[in-house]
């Protein structure tokens, strides 16, 4: 598609349904990567590529609240999170799953204007989360230095 092409065709339903600019989703979504294909249907395309963010956090933002065959870095952040922010974590995590939910039920069924709708939405849910995950991180990242608990006692086993 080329990404002068795929700018212009965004532009067009951009306009159409109010949806955020091109270089907004880009930077979160990282919608230039459709580019490389080839589209009949752009929105559903770029509701993947947003779909797809979303998924990636759906499962880190999970893999903290229940981790179950989790790698070893998750735990050692699971320790330096309070009480406080495993409660917006959670309240992040269902908000997620409604969009997860909304996600399928447009994967099933192509409408555009629902489509349209989908992206918009998303895009606005995301900048709500990402600023509650980047401060909920900074104070991870800030307490990392401070826990380091070492085990005096070894293992011989």
């Amino acid at each position: 598609m080329g990404l002068a092409r795929l700018k212009e065709e965004y532009e067009k339903l951009q306009k159409k349904h109010r949806l955020p600019s091109f270089q907004e989703l880009n930077e979160d979504f990282y919608i230039e990567k459709i580019a490389e294909n080839e589209t009949e249907i752009l929105l559903r395309e770029i509701r993947r590529a947003v779909g797809e963010k979303f998924d990636n956090y759906l499962r880190f933002i999970e893999s903290l609240l229940n981790p179950v065959n989790v790698p070893m870095f998750i735990f050692s952040i699971i320790k330096l999170i309070g009480p406080e922010e495993k409660k917006k974590l959670s309240e992040i995590y269902k908000k997620m799953v409604q969009n997860e939910i909304n996600f399928i039920e447009r994967d099933l069924k192509f409408e555009e204007t629902k489509e349209a709708e989908f992206i918009k939405k998303s895009y606005g849910l995301w900048q709500e989360i990402k600023k509650e995950l980047a401060d909920i991180l900074e104070k991870v990242e800030k307490n990392l230095g401070n826990k380091t608990e070492e085990n005096s006692k070894g293992y011989f086993g």
